[in-house]
């Protein structure tokens, strides 16, 4: 299997240790990350007495969607696996096993994260929990610890198996739900309404509870139609959660069929305005008296109207969506 670091990695690399532990984990999953300092945290602990550790994710992106990314910046491809494994600094390989998910098959987790240990014949003698508490800081991960320090000392596990909780692995003839979803997505009304100053003023004040992702652009500006596909993705990601796009057209009041026109083609099923005042600068000043005009221009409201975020010109995707699942109001585990 192909690691993040490049390299082509099978058992035969972990042969000088006593023990290895293979976690089947992955980037999207909520009950995964909660679990990921926990095992940096096992890896340095144990690395020195013979113990090696892999990570591997068994997931198709094929069969993930973007609903069920609301708890992540990233998806489960490779190129998403390096990024997660650069943020956290993993002390372990993190391999994709994704495409044919052969090595996945062979092991048969059922979730994410499940954790199965061998002996130095490479015999399994654990498949289970890290721990059971999933919170973060509320577990240290006993249930791994317990089975390593009992081989370690040449006993046998007790138990060698614990049933396991997280996030379905995402086999890739499971992809009848993502199509049916992406279908039903495509089918939303997409809708482009008349926006005053005054209506600006309250969307800014955001009387919600909700975080609010708001976007000012034009058909006419290119950095905003080609970023705007990006922002209807994360979108996507977000809306179950407590989270809401909001669009702001600056074209003129004639150029609306053009504006709807260029919604419907991403399917931006989110509210959609377009300002109906005849000069652009008042809406500048109400949007962000730190706006100097330049479009596209975005900017995160929390509840309450405070702004957190705010970028002129293209936003980096990676970037904003860390932010957003960083933030309170979202965070990355239940």
């Amino acid at each position: 299997m192909t690691g993040t670091d490049g390299r082509a990695w099978s058992f035969k690399d972990f042969d000088r240790h006593r023990l290895v532990i293979v976690v089947f984990s992955c980037n999207h999953c909520p009950t995964a990350q909660a679990y990921e300092d926990r095992l940096i945290r096992v890896c340095l602990d144990y690395q020195a007495k013979g113990v090696g550790m892999v990570m591997i994710s068994p997931n198709s992106p094929k069969a993930l969607n973007l609903a069920e990314m609301g708890y992540t910046d990233v998806g489960d491809t490779l190129e998403d696996m390096k990024i997660r494994a650069k943020d956290k600094q993993f002390p372990f390989p993190y391999l994709y096993d994704g495409d044919d998910q052969k090595t996945s098959l062979a092991y048969g987790p059922v979730a994410t994260p499940h954790v199965f240990i061998f002996d130095e014949k490479r015999l399994l003698q654990y498949a289970g929990r890290v721990d059971e508490q999933e919170k973060p800081g509320s577990g240290k991960a006993e249930d791994l610890r317990k089975a390593l320090d009992a081989l370690l000392a040449g006993k046998k596990p007790m138990p060698a198996m614990t049933k396991v909780f997280g996030c379905s692995i995402k086999w890739a003839w499971k992809d009848e739900y993502t199509k049916q979803l992406y279908r039903e997505w495509a089918e939303l009304p997409v809708n482009l309404e008349p926006i005053d100053l005054a209506a600006v003023k309250q969307t800014l004040a955001n009387s919600s509870k909700k975080l609010r992702l708001i976007n000012v652009w034009a058909t006419w500006c290119a950095p905003c139609t080609a970023e705007f596909p990006e922002l209807v993705k994360t979108d996507r990601m977000y809306r179950g959660r407590d989270f809401e796009f909001v669009s702001i057209s600056a074209d003129k009041a004639d150029k609306r069929d053009r504006a709807l026109e260029f919604l419907k083609k991403n399917q931006a099923s989110n509210k959609n305005y377009i300002f109906t005042g005849e000069s652009v600068y008042p809406l500048i000043e109400m949007i962000d008296p730190a706006w100097q005009g330049a479009l596209p221009y975005t900017l995160i409201v929390e509840s309450g109207g405070k702004i957190v975020y705010r970028c002129q010109g293209m936003v980096d995707p990676l970037a904003l969506r860390k932010f957003i699942v960083e933030h309170p109001l979202i965070g990355r585990y239940y």
